[in-house]
């Protein structure tokens, strides 16, 4: 199935994340706000749905890493169907994504599948399910007109939404599951907890995490290629010296910013400082050849490399 981002951009939706339960398994502790990879969870979901129109996040206001509209459910802690009927007032697509705040490996491409699943099916939602195949109705895509139709029927039936399972929710809905037990992966208990942040760490995933945070913590919204970088890195390491790497690297990123500080502005950049770091070697190279054949060497016969060089200062070289 196309992606929504390939049938030509994300389908047009808001967001409503559900940041104000008890953690009772977590003692009571403030769980959006417990940190994961340097990040608070309600800032990691919240950069996943930095795609929606509007974000409304139900729970008492807190500072967050991108601007939101709060709101609150009455009586503060009904529960998650009294919440989602509370953000929901405050959305005006047709689409919504629901989130709870407790996600830490939810990234903007999940929810670009729920949206696709939503849209290229005809139903009414579209929810992850988790590594055991349940479904997660707080990780999903509904139409709103019927999330406010079976909310406003529970309300009538019920004579409130307070204390309402969301299974009742969605036991009205005409669903579809998109399978996904990394995306879905919630965080219910200190050893969820622990789960996550080792994770993260791992060799396959740390970088990505880490140039994540940085963005976050900067502010800065930019599609960094990080392959680039990398091998830029490595190039003025090897071709000039060791600590020309993290310089150069630094040096890229400030004519990135004076150029724009577009994706494009940091590739022209690097190819430019990359250019600049092979024709380096290959001075360094030619200034030990009396005849343009041969590079001369020490009486050692090692190569004439300075003794910072590196081949390749990339944490995943081999």
């Amino acid at each position: 199935m196309p992606s929504a981002q390939d049938v030509g951009g994300p389908v047009a939706h808001d967001a409503v994340v559900l940041a104000g339960g008890g953690a009772r398994r977590l003692g009571g502790a403030d769980k959006p706000g417990v940190r994961v990879g340097g990040r608070a969870l309600l800032d990691r979901v919240l950069g996943a749905c930095s795609e929606a129109g509007a974000t409304v996040v139900v729970a008492a206001p807190r500072p967050t890493a991108r601007p939101v509209r709060w709101a609150r459910e009455d009586p503060p802690g009904a529960g998650p169907v009294a919440a989602l009927g509370a953000g929901l007032r405050h959305t005006t697509a047709d689409t919504v994504v629901v989130l709870s705040a407790d996600l830490p490996f939810l990234a903007a491409d999940a929810v670009r599948r729920l949206l696709a699943a939503l849209d290229g099916q005809g139903v009414e939602g579209a929810l992850l399910t988790d590594a055991d195949g349940r479904d997660q109705p707080l990780v999903a895509a509904y139409r709103t007109s019927a999330l406010r139709r079976e909310l406003a029927a529970l309300g009538e039936e019920h004579g409130g939404l307070a204390g309402l399972p969301l299974r009742r929710l969605t036991a009205g809905l005409d669903l579809t599951r998109v399978p996904d037990p990394v995306a879905s992966f919630d965080c219910d208990t200190w050893d969820d907890i622990a789960t996550a942040r080792a994770r993260i760490r791992e060799h396959g995933h740390v970088l990505d995490e880490w140039i994540s945070a940085v963005k976050d913590e900067l502010g800065i919204d930019l599609d960094v290629d990080t392959g680039v970088l990398l091998d830029l890195a490595r190039d003025a390491a090897h071709g000039v010296a060791r600590p020309a790497a993290p310089l150069t690297t630094f040096l890229v990123g400030y004519a990135a910013g004076q150029a724009g500080g577009s994706p494009e502005a940091v590739a022209e950049a690097a190819r430019k400082a990359t250019a600049l770091a092979l024709r380096w070697a290959e001075e360094t190279g030619e200034a030990g050849k009396p005849d343009g054949n041969a590079v001369a060497t020490p009486a050692d016969g090692q190569p004439d490399v300075a003794p910072d060089a590196t081949p390749d200062t990339r944490p995943d070289a081999g």
